[in-house]
């Protein structure tokens, strides 16, 4: 199996009829070469969090490499007879050729900033929207779940166990590969395991234990199955007086014969703080202190935070439903708009006014860069330029908030680091794919880099995204001439 998996499906048709019926519109309005624009960003993040994480570049990758039209499209197509053969002729010959920027997977991301930059035909960077926002919405929304979940955690274990609660089968394998980049040591999803190599995790159901004639005997089968990697779920009639009393038992007798330790045992209901502690003496009493205690049963970082708070006696979590469907805010508001048309090699920026400030967009082909502390490392504020701006680490610089411009910064000894990457030019890809152990260590680190009050649960500290001067003041006098 190769290291990176490709899906073979063409997502060609994956897209809203609108982008096919504009497309037609610019056909036949001569617009088919107008270049334009087009940004994705988002507006908020998700749990009232102070920061989000980039998810899904490869993916990306992949969909638009395999772009195009086949003759069962065309076919479709023509057949709601609302489509010229002209128009469906160029589709059928389309070759995808706009350049595309995107930030890195595992990148601290926050609301307003562009994500994914598209340029090329209006026909084709409009057509793309749809899965772009599909795919990134997604899997960024269930990374940054799962790093909320992580980080309650504080250092232990977190294993993602969601498959059979996920909204279909891509959400249970990318759901779950976000996870991992994320943080969460594994996944009970094989497939993913399969496809990406993330560890694949897990042990026995309670159906097992019902399988046998009595609990005693089911965790003694397990046992000789499993001597080096023993893990029993003990909760399946009652975890102290049957569960916990089974499983040392044969952990002496079968476990500690052979020359093995036990790996651990399981609950999945019940009050696992008092449960833990209870279970953990009891270990500790019975030789066996290295055995480890894992906990499910519909947790989420609220949750585990408090049982850790609690004195919980838990080495590990098996987290489901509440990360792969990141049920308490289980949408990530990506938008795609256009920022910029190009007329005779003319950028020429493109602006959206709304009474809601919030849906005002940003216009123009803009960077991204992030500002870093030389002494801390610690990351200051990102700021969006316009395409063409660098900033220079030896001069300092002034940060302003583009809404209350009176609050000012000037900041020196930091590092300016684009944001942006290029992963196709000309519609040829220029993108090199990462092993995901080198995604989730980039992501481990740029998380790292937020200072402690961006990640408080409640009430985080707002990350600052700013505009340059040149690029506020852009916005400001189209603001200005389109709202009198």
């Amino acid at each position: 199996m190769s290291q990176f998996w490709k899906d073979n499906n063409n997502y060609t048709m994956l897209c809203d009829f609108y982008e096919l019926t504009m497309a037609n519109g610019y056909f036949e309005s001569g617009m088919k070469d107008q270049v334009a624009y087009f940004d994705m960003f988002y507006r908020t993040i998700p749990d009232k969090g102070g920061y989000a994480l980039m998810m899904g570049t490869e993916q990306l990758v992949e969909y638009i490499e395999k772009l195009k039209f086949d003759e069962d499209d065309i076919s479709y197509l023509r057949g709601k007879k609302i489509f010229s053969e002209e128009f469906l002729s160029y589709l059928a010959d389309m070759k995808f050729s706009c350049d595309v920027w995107a930030m890195e997977e595992g990148t601290p991301i926050f609301p307003g900033e562009p994500i994914v930059i598209v340029r090329g035909p209006a026909i084709q960077a409009q057509f793309v929207e749809t899965m772009i926002l599909l795919t990134v919405n997604h899997q960024s929304l269930i990374g940054t779940k799962a790093n909320r979940i992580v980080r309650a955690a504080q250092g232990r274990a977190v294993m993602e166990f969601g498959s059979r609660r996920a909204h279909g089968y891509h959400s249970a394998i990318y759901g779950a590969r976000s996870a991992y980049i994320a943080g969460c040591t594994g996944t009970a999803c094989t497939m993913t395991d399969k496809l990406f190599g993330i560890p694949a995790l897990g042990t026995m159901a309670h159906s097992w234990v019902q399988m046998f004639d009595s609990e005693y005997e089911a965790f003694k089968a397990y046992a000789e199955c499993y001597p080096s990697d023993c893990t029993l779920l003990i909760d399946t009639y009652n975890v102290l007086k049957s569960g916990l009393v089974n499983a040392i038992k044969v952990f002496d007798e079968v476990i500690a014969p052979k020359g093995f330790r036990p790996k651990g045992v399981r609950i999945d209901s019940g009050d696992v703080t008092y449960l833990s502690k209870k279970i953990r003496k009891a270990l500790d009493e019975a030789g066996y202190p290295d055995c480890k205690i894992v906990v499910s049963n519909s947790l989420d970082e609220y949750i585990i935070r408090d049982t850790i708070m609690q004195g919980a006696c838990i080495d590990s979590f098996g987290v489901g439903e509440r990360l792969i469907t990141a049920s308490s805010a289980p949408v990530f508001g990506g938008v795609y708009k256009l920022v910029a048309v190009e007329k005779n090699g003319e950028i020429i920026p493109k602006i959206k006014i709304s009474e809601n400030s919030a849906k005002i967009t940003t216009p123009g082909f803009k960077q991204v860069y992030r500002l870093y502390n030389n002494e801390t490392g610690k990351a200051i504020a990102d700021v969006v330029t316009m395409h063409d701006e660098e900033i220079n680490n030896d001069e300092p610089y002034t940060l302003f908030d583009p809404i209350e411009t009176w609050k000012k910064k000037v900041v020196t000894d930091f590092t300016a680091r684009k944001l942006l990457m290029p992963i196709f030019k000309d519609g040829n890809c220029v993108y090199k794919a990462k092993p995901i152990q080198e995604i989730r260590k980039y992501c481990a680190e740029q998380v790292d880099a937020l200072w402690e009050e961006v990640l408080r649960f409640e009430n985080p500290h707002r990350y600052y995204v700013d505009l340059s001067d040149k690029l506020w003041k852009m916005k400001q006098s189209m603001l200005e001439r389109y709202s009198r």
